[in-house]
């Protein structure tokens, strides 16, 4: 019987020896499989997130229509967004409150602040501030004026002024090219610049889309008219207001006073792909590079700020 041990000794070593190396080896495949042990000794591998798909429709304002088109292109062209699709249209600013704030529309983009615009429903939309515009009044390159005062040019748009040789310009008739009552681009201009409402005169012209605003301005003699920064170009005279020009480095140190806020407004808080969709817009990768490319000005870069009420205060 004692002779048998040493058989018995060498075969239990055998068996542990086995038994650890298997242990080993399921240890090993876990760690490269990336998977969990749980109670049961079992391993699992951890899922993936989901990969974010849906639509999104942001309307409004065509002042901000540029660059919400542009961050969408480049959005969609990234590898994880590619289940999302996002339609971009315009309609101006109360439109596009009232169609989020509607549910017809995910995404409301506005130049003015809801409160402003809405009688009911604005507390229930989020504010996601995502630019600075500055506008400016722009004329035909021919009527011979560079400069306005904020008389000057509240006499204009309310019709007491309807020639050009009254403002040190030429002998040609004021054709004043208007946005409708929807318009925050309008809401903005008569605010800031004009610091009080005005009447649509007969004989103006009224365009809803700034760039159909800036043809005309460009081809008609005599028009007059208000753009966003992001539309100036040779083909119109961009107007000095009470002698400063609508300049970034003006407009982000508070010398230039006809400016505001772009929104991009959700009915309560956004839903993932959506949130994906602003998220962007806010990345440097966008406020960097189209933000400042298109002619507006990155929120962080302002120095002062302005409330709802139009008051300004230096950071």
């Amino acid at each position: 019987m004692l002779k048998k041990w040493p058989f018995v000794l060498m075969t239990l070593t055998l068996v542990f020896l086995l038994a650890a190396c298997g242990s080993s080896n399921n240890a090993a495949q876990g760690g490269e499989t990336g998977g969990t042990t749980n109670n049961g000794g079992q391993t699992t591998e951890t899922p993936e997130a989901p990969a974010l798909s849906g639509n999104v429709l942001a309307v409004g304002s065509t002042a901000l229509q540029p660059l919400v088109e542009q961050a969408a292109q480049k959005f969609m062209a990234e590898d994880q967004y590619k289940g999302v699709s996002v339609q971009v249209q315009g309609g101006g600013s109360g439109t596009g409150l009232t169609q989020v704030s509607g549910g017809q529309a995910d995404i409301g983009n506005s130049d003015v602040f809801a409160q402003e615009k809405l009688e009911s429903g604005a507390e229930e939309l989020v504010d996601h501030q995502v630019a600075v515009v500055a506008m400016a009044a722009v004329a035909n390159p021919k009527v011979g004026v560079d400069n306005l005062t904020k008389e000057q040019l509240v006499s204009i748009f309310t019709g007491k002024v309807k020639n050009w040789k009254e403002v040190g310009g030429a002998d040609q008739e004021i054709v004043i090219v208007n946005r409708p009552s929807s318009s925050g681009t309008r809401a903005t201009f008569e605010k800031y610049a004009l610091g009080t409402k005005t009447e649509d005169l007969p004989g103006s012209i009224q365009q809803d889309s700034s760039g159909t605003v800036k043809k005309l301005i460009a081809e008609t003699p005599g028009a007059i008219g208000y753009l966003a920064l992001s539309y100036l170009d040779d083909t119109v005279t961009s107007l000095k207001y009470n002698s400063v020009e609508a300049t970034v480095e003006n407009v982000e140190k508070g010398d230039y006073p006809v400016w505001a806020y772009e929104h991009m407004y959700t009915k309560g808080e956004p839903q993932p792909h959506v949130k994906a969709f602003l998220d962007y817009v806010l990345s440097d990768a966008v406020q960097q590079a189209d933000v400042k490319d298109l002619g507006y000005i990155p929120v962080g870069g302002m120095q002062v700020t302005r409330d709802v009420d139009g008051n300004v205060t230096k950071k």
